[in-house]
């Protein structure tokens, strides 16, 4: 029986320019700069080091469950510079991983979105440890996301 298919939105607003963001967020050497170090993120693959492009794909090490060592393999599926991307799952933790990074220009800055779509598998079992687990997880993961992003792009005093 297929799992359940859950999604997950992260919104921030930062106070830059929408090129500032694409060309930090559109470069996969600084994903491991925005996630947990208890997740043992580094990138396997040759060649991640540049832009991202349709078709790229980005292998990775990663602590996703229980801190356990795995694979995890994405692909660049789309790209709209500088507005959004979308990678997904080739090979990892869930039956389906789809998330898509959206760059929108605001007043004052860009708002950026997270918007994934995954699945977990194990039937029932995926189900419940989603509730129990896989959910809180990614919300700390995109938690710690958006304290870091503050961090490296800090939000702009009045009168700057």
């Amino acid at each position: 029986m297929a799992g359940h298919m859950h999604t997950l939105d992260a919104r921030q607003q930062l106070s830059i320019d929408i090129n500032t963001a694409w060309t930090f967020l559109s470069r996969p050497e600084n994903l491991k700069i925005i996630t947990p170090p208890s997740m043992g993120f580094d990138i396997t693959s040759a060649g991640y080091d540049r832009p991202i492009y349709p078709g790229m794909m980005i292998a990775y090490n990663v602590k996703a469950v229980a801190g356990i060592p795995m694979e995890w393999i994405t692909e660049i599926t789309h790209v709209q510079a500088p507005y959004s991307f979308v990678d997904e799952q080739r090979i990892g933790p869930y039956s389906l991983w789809h998330h898509e990074h959206e760059l929108r220009e605001i007043p004052g800055g860009v708002e950026m979105t997270d918007r994934i779509s995954y699945k977990v598998p194990l039937g029932p079992v995926g189900t419940l440890l989603n509730a129990l687990f896989i959910r809180r997880r990614l919300e700390s993961i995109f938690a710690y996301r958006r304290r870091k992003m503050d961090m490296l792009f800090p939000p702009r005093e009045a009168g700057d």
